[in-house]
């Protein structure tokens, strides 16, 4: 996924994380209001879809992804489920439409630092990709985020 490979990855993954929270921010203003879904367009792009699947006080579990040809039936992609933290202002990767979550990567019987390898991968390409969303000129528009309610937000 990421050939970068810090030497303290603990320490720059929660700054990844803290970063990643002020771009999903930049992306979706009203990001603490969020229901539903939504959809971001950018001229020439694939749209952006943006979905709530849970929420808790302080928690929101949301699934970010691009449709390339939706038409045709293809599979969005890369389907990334995040965890946005709202007291401590961190967005981290969950996993993405050919990983599995993390919590089944322990249970599978890997090491703390293969867990923290794992981590380190998707929450990178995460930065990278709300990067290029942000320089393509997405944006989910003040209020769009809520148009549509999500059965199995909580």
């Amino acid at each position: 996924m990421s050939a970068f490979q810090p030497i303290e990855k603990s320490l720059l993954l929660q700054q990844v994380c803290e970063s990643n929270y002020r771009k999903l921010a930049d992306l979706v203003p009203d990001l603490p209001q969020i229901e539903g879904s939504a959809i971001a367009r950018s001229p020439d792009k694939p749209a952006l879809h943006l979905k709530l699947l849970e929420r808790s006080r302080y928690t929101l579990t949301l699934e970010l992804t691009h449709a390339f040809a939706p038409d045709r039936g293809e599979t969005l992609e890369p389907a990334v489920r995040l965890r946005v933290c709202l007291d401590a202002k961190t967005v981290e990767a969950l996993s993405d439409h050919c990983r599995p979550l993390v919590l089944d990567a322990l249970k599978a019987g890997a090491s703390a630092w293969q867990v923290l390898d794992y981590k380190w991968g998707l929450n990178y390409f995460l930065a990278r990709w709300l990067d290029h969303c942000l320089s393509s000129e997405y944006r989910f528009g003040a209020g769009l985020a809520k148009t549509r309610p999500c059965l199995a937000a909580s």
